[in-house]
């Protein structure tokens, strides 16, 4: 008789090529067995009758500031969040600590703390900024997943945004490393010049700074680092597009044959402008949530599968960094909190639109994995794959408040907001992180993942 550590019982599997009701069997941490009825005996077991089990999400653009920064945001509250909301694997973005992971040094020491601390598993992003070229190299080889850069102002003194020869000579060398250069794409010439004349003339609400940063900044920069990908020939990912415009220019880039990927985040999709004129900074974020006729036609292409996937972005602060009583909305800080729900996010948009549930698994699982060189182990439900799951129960409203909200700041757009689904359970690796809802912080299983 065969043993087994977990068994998942009686749930609609959501697996590669259909959804059927069928067991799994867990052991070593691996997926050992999917069958209808399995027998054998178990440690534990889950009745997943009524319930649908996917691929546990993996969400490749968080921001999670430690060390440095964790009164922001940082592993112990992050991972936490995202382990309620489905999440077995994050990528953590490199700008925001302090260190930024610009260095090796940096990447161990943060790659340290998010293994004693973590509850799900992680990825860690370098960065490419002026002056660390020679640094790039040394990140590769200790496991980044990939690089990032900016071609807007960060507003974050550590993380400086790339000029133009910075920009090349990176991707020139991160092209012969084989790796993938992320990029948040608004043309800083762009969105510097508006501000400034907006600033100058006092004009500082929503719709100014919608006006700042229009959809042509996005194109701008997209077509200008899809110029240098072919002269250097290197890998891009864009993050957070949020235009049709933008994607168009990316769509065609992949007809070329470029090595090109493309994500969007929930707020774009399920938020449109009319938030940030009614919530105010809570709902800023770059680039900004566009006017309702975009956020329809974004929709419409991730039901086309023109977005690879979907990230959250997740970009915390302390309130008093976005407090209207003290900063305008052009001072504020920009962010979007609310890496909990992009799962979530997905399930909802499903449901509205008639999209199969394999739609979703591709978007926050088998595609980033693919993507970012985890395949081999994450993103999908196989014999021999991590037992990564994220269980859900499809018929079963789920409502935001701050006593759920796992994020260090409860601040959020998403606040309110009621999901046509929960998550019932995560599981990482074999190991029950959710149960019922509840997240079990004690079980801090989270280990560095390395493409």
């Amino acid at each position: 008789m065969e043993h087994y550590d977990l068994i998942i019982r009686g749930g609609s599997v959501v697996l590669p090529d259909r959804v059927t009701q069928v067991d799994i069997g867990v052991r070593d941490g691996k997926i050992a067995a999917i069958a209808a009825a399995l027998e054998g005996e178990t440690i534990q077991e889950w009745d997943a009758a009524g319930q649908h089990v996917l691929p546990g999400m993996i969400d490749v653009h968080v921001h999670f500031s430690e060390p440095g920064r964790e009164h922001w945001e940082g592993f112990t509250t992050g991972s936490a969040m995202m382990a309620a909301g489905g999440c077995t694997t994050f990528f953590d973005m490199p700008l925001n600590g302090i260190p930024s992971t610009v260095t090796e040094e940096a990447l161990l020491e943060k790659a340290k703390i998010g293994s004693e601390k973590s509850l799900v598993d992680f990825g860690l992003w370098g960065g490419l900024v002026p002056g660390n070229e020679e640094d790039l190299q040394p990140l590769a080889a200790s496991g980044v997943i990939g690089f990032k850069a900016f071609l807007s102002t960060t507003g974050n003194k550590e993380f400086e945004a790339v000029d133009d020869m910075t920009l090349l000579t990176g991707m020139k060398k991160i092209a012969a490393l084989g790796k993938i250069l992320a990029l948040h794409s608004e043309s800083a010439a762009i969105t510097n010049w508006l501000k400034a004349e907006k600033e100058t003339a006092g004009l500082v609400s929503a719709d100014d700074y919608l006006e700042t940063r229009p959809i042509l900044a996005e194109v701008e920069a997209v077509e200008r680092a899809l110029y240098y990908s072919e002269i250097t020939g290197c890998a891009l990912h864009f993050v957070h597009i949020s235009s049709a415009s933008a994607v168009s220019r990316i769509e065609a880039a992949k007809a070329r044959g470029m090595n090109v990927t493309v994500e969007t985040c929930p707020h774009y999709l399920l938020y449109n402008h009319d938030s940030l004129r009614e919530k105010g900074t809570i709902a800023k974020c770059a680039p900004p949530l566009r006017e309702a006729e975009e956020q329809q036609r974004l929709i419409s292409l991730l039901i086309e599968g023109k977005f690879d996937m979907l990230s959250s972005d997740h970009s915390p602060c302390p309130y008093e960094m976005k407090d209207p009583k003290d900063y305008n909305l052009f001072q504020a800080w920009g962010g979007i909190s609310g890496g909990q729900f992009t799962l979530l996010s997905a399930l909802e948009l499903a449901l509205a639109h008639s999209i199969s549930l394999d739609h979703v698994a591709a978007w926050t699982a088998s595609n980033p994995a693919a993507r970012f060189g985890l395949a081999d182990r994450k993103g999908s439900i196989a014999v021999g794959m991590d037992a990564d799951f994220a269980i859900v129960n499809l018929n079963e409203p789920f409502t935001v408040t701050e006593d759920n909200y796992h994020a260090k700041h409860k601040q959020s757009l998403y606040m309110g907001h009621t999901f046509p689904s929960g998550v019932a359970g995560t599981i990482v690796r074999g190991h029950i992180v959710v149960r019922n809802g509840e997240v079990l912080t004690s079980i801090k299983e989270g280990s560095w993942q390395k493409p």
